[in-house]
């Protein structure tokens, strides 16, 4: 996704070409790169981490969430809230705490609701994304729900985007109101920073 020209796209042509590569990978190397992604996952600092259920076609299984559970970590998952605003957040306690949440496809933490402030306690949150650009620009699917929540997040805090190595691209367009990344976790470089 480095070619020539590719930084004078709109981010709906983004979303529509990037949707597109993903729903053309097989089932292999989705297996694959989540497999990836979770032992990545053991080298991640932080001991409280935000993280979620990745659904579709986005990067990674449910398998990361264990991992990081495993290294001890305290992990809290977001619940997608009925409307527009930030996230609310709970435990992960294994994947049979997890149910079908608001949105088709997307599992959600069965446990007691912590409130959408309950972000500020983490010093890791993975982001899904689209995209990343070198300057740490994030593209989401465009709901603005991560836009909303992490304003409640720790100063400082490590956020960190999940995408494939091909999401990793020079050039993203920006606006105001963007939260940049302070790195990425890809299945083939694992954690690499931003802006680089």
């Amino acid at each position: 996704m480095h070619g020539l020209g590719n930084e004078h796209l709109s981010k709906a042509e983004w979303r529509s070409r990037i949707t597109t590569e993903r729903r053309s990978m097989d089932a292999e190397s989705h297996a694959a790169e989540a497999l990836a992604l979770a032992a990545s996952a053991a080298r991640l600092p932080g001991s409280v981490v935000c993280a979620y259920v990745p659904f579709g076609t986005e990067p990674g299984s449910p398998a990361l969430l264990d991992q990081l559970r495993d290294q001890g970590k305290r992990v809290l998952l977001p619940i997608v809230p009925e409307t527009p605003g930030p996230l609310d957040w709970a435990h992960y306690e294994g994947p049979s705490t997890l149910g079908p949440g608001r949105l088709r496809g997307l599992m959600e933490p069965l446990g007691s609701r912590l409130g959408v402030d309950a972000i500020g306690a983490a010093d890791l949150i993975l982001v899904p994304a689209l995209a990343v650009d070198d300057d740490g620009v994030r593209l989401g699917r465009g709901a603005g729900y991560y836009d909303r929540s992490l304003v409640f997040a720790a100063p400082g805090v490590e956020l960190v985007a999940v995408v494939r190595d091909a999401e990793l691209v020079r050039r993203l367009p920006a606006e105001a109101h963007d939260v940049r990344m302070s790195g990425a976790l890809t299945p083939g470089q694992g954690l690499v920073t931003r802006p680089v």
